[in-house]
């Protein structure tokens, strides 16, 4: 075995299955999940007495978003939005926001977030509302270190398909490319389909992660490692990653809004079953409102609704 890669196995500590392997791409249907750090629940702040509580869970978008949204929200609406994205940074997502979302029932009203657009055939076999709310780049990730600031589309997609395999032929040093790779929702379109569209196109022996907090990690911990977050993650300042352009085009708003910038996914939020009257107006609130831009501005993504 190669000693990047001895070293790799042994920093993936947390990829690293009970029989002692990471878990490869080709692995990834069957193969065991370590478990993810617990997360303390944040408290509910206090509320006058009769507000009711909306529950909303699911991609992470859901804590960095709608937590810029909440105060603006539970004002306007009267409501307490309780918000449990922050456990998505560390594994859930999608799927945990479609099981939220199926919580929802007069007195118990939940919602669900998602990174990828749901199918008519989804939407129509889980009684969902789906409330389109944001395209969001997803940003290419490189070790701080790496000297590499820009790739090619084809580049990007050469790499993790595995047929360039060496930084050097890139421009940068003489050291193996350790691609990290999030294969989350493959049966929904967007996300990382946009780099590559299927599973099979990936290189087999791909680390796969988790969660995005995983990638990030991952990719400070390596100078050969390169992966992909979406432009809604808070970077800590002790992340050692950079983000690098594409075609010479930055990931942002604009660009992607333009076509320039070929990476991204589609934020929503879901709801199951009959929508009361109050949240559909919150929902519908958030989609369109004031706030929204403004968060849109910080982290560069596009809103897919008309401003109110």
């Amino acid at each position: 075995m190669e000693l990047w890669r001895h070293a790799l196995l042994l920093s993936l500590a947390c990829a690293v299955s009970p029989a002692g392997t990471a878990p490869l791409l080709e692995d990834i249907e069957t193969g065991p999940w370590c478990s993810t750090p617990s997360v303390k629940e944040p408290l509910l702040p206090s509320y006058p007495v009769g507000r009711k509580t909306v529950t909303g869970a699911g991609a992470h978008f859901s804590w960095i978003v709608f937590e810029h949204l909440r105060p603006a929200l539970e004002r306007r609406h009267n409501v307490r939005l309780h918000l449990r994205g922050r456990e998505s940074m560390l594994g859930a997502g999608c799927n945990a926001g479609i099981k939220k979302s199926r919580e929802n029932r007069p007195g118990n009203e939940t919602l669900g977030f998602a990174c990828s657009p749901l199918s008519d055939e989804e939407v129509q076999a889980e009684g969902l509302t789906v409330y389109p709310t944001a395209l969001e780049p997803l940003l290419i990730l490189v070790n701080r270190a790496n000297p590499v600031d820009d790739l090619s589309v084809e580049e990007v997609r050469a790499i993790f398909r595995g047929d360039i395999r060496n930084w050097k032929e890139v421009g940068g040093n003489d050291q193996p490319i350790v691609p990290l790779f999030r294969p989350h929702c493959s049966k929904r379109p967007g996300h990382w389909k946009t780099i590559l569209p299927t599973l099979d196109l990936f290189r087999k022996d791909a680390f796969t992660v988790r969660s995005e907090a995983e990638v990030v990690q991952r990719v400070s911990d390596f100078t050969e490692g390169i992966g992909n977050v979406g432009a809604t993650w808070d970077f800590a300042a002790e992340d050692r990653v950079k983000v690098i352009e594409v075609s010479g085009t930055a990931p942002t708003a604009e660009a992607l809004k333009a076509g320039r910038y070929p990476f991204y996914q589609q934020l929503s939020a879901i709801t199951h079953g009959k929508v009361s009257k109050e949240l559909d107006a919150l929902l519908l609130d958030a989609q369109t409102s004031d706030e929204l831009r403004r968060v849109a501005r910080q982290y560069e993504f596009v809103p897919l609704n008309a401003a109110r």
